[in-house]
């Protein structure tokens, strides 16, 4: 009789999907990216059951046969807006929608971004360049060192407008996919809005809980996880963002990565060293800083 075989760490994570535990009755699954799995376990306390699935961008062909398995079988699908087709796998939220019971509920909320706090930051991606190292996040400044341009410094115009801008486009996309409403719950969260432009902090997070459960019909009592959900990255936070927007909060002038700090002058070495080498990660990254400076007050 030959041995058995321990799964690997990340198959024994999400162990239910790859099925090695039986399913639960009444469970609902949560879609979408890392965000996902921040909103599931809030709403795990509050429902009958939920299964934990990977997030889309961790999802290969390989798992198809258990996705379609674990779908098929849900009560309820809480989803993020995903296209059809995503990476090339049958993955969108309508195309997942598809497999559940024709009863199933489905609740949308959004991909949930915030750049109040974070005005220099980006994220600027493309199936042929890898993120940059230590921190995913581009600094305008950071890109424009890179590519030998005058380094832009927002106004405080420029910061409010940052702030209104990614209220507003959230709200568009809210409206778009018919989501639950989040842009409010950012701006009363203040200076704990967002540990990074796309990990937002608790509070935020809890909201948007709420608001599935109430969309469910479910009792809408999200308990405190106890611990910061979204907490591999935080950013620095500037005092002139937080003075120009009037939050009360302390600056942070450093990364935490893992929970340990990294000076920001370090990521902004590492990373304009790894830009000047990288040419095709250079051209992505002017591009979208060239498309965010044409958007604010900036002083050179």
């Amino acid at each position: 009789m030959s041995a058995l075989v321990a799964p690997d760490a990340r198959t024994a994570h999400y162990g239910t999907f790859y099925r090695l535990t039986p399913l639960p009755d009444n469970f609902v699954v949560v879609h979408g990216n890392c965000q996902a799995e921040a909103i599931r376990v809030l709403l795990d306390g509050a429902l009958a059951a939920t299964v934990r699935v990977p997030p889309v961008h961790e999802l290969t062909a390989d798992d198809l046969s258990y996705l379609e398995r674990t779908y098929r079988a849900a009560r309820a699908l809480v989803a993020q807006p995903v296209r059809d087709g995503y990476r090339g796998l049958p993955i969108g939220t309508a195309q997942v929608h598809a497999l559940l019971p024709t009863d199933a509920a489905l609740v949308m909320f959004p991909v949930l971004r915030w750049s109040a706090l974070h005005p220099y930051h980006l994220l600027a991606r493309s199936a042929e360049v890898s993120d940059p190292p230590l921190v995913p996040y581009y600094d305008v400044r950071t890109i424009a060192r890179a590519a030998g341009l005058p380094q832009p410094r927002l106004t405080v115009r420029g910061i409010r407008q940052v702030a209104t801008r990614s209220r507003a486009e959230l709200a568009v996309r809210q409206a778009r996919s018919r989501t639950i409403r989040a842009d409010d719950l950012f701006a009363a969260a203040g200076a704990g809005a967002t540990n990074t432009i796309n990990h937002p902090g608790n509070s935020v997070l809890m909201g948007v809980a709420r608001r599935i459960l109430h969309r469910l019909g479910a009792a809408e009592q999200v308990a405190d996880p106890g611990r910061e959900l979204l907490r591999s990255v935080y950013a620095p936070m500037e005092a002139e963002t937080l003075d120009a927007l009037a939050l009360a909060g302390a600056p942070r002038t450093h990364w935490i990565v893992g929970g340990e700090p990294v000076d920001d002058e370090e990521v902004a070495q590492t990373h304009l060293s790894w830009l000047r080498s990288q040419p095709q990660a250079l051209e992505l990254a002017i591009r979208a800083a060239v498309g965010w400076s044409g958007q604010y007050s900036v002083a050179s």
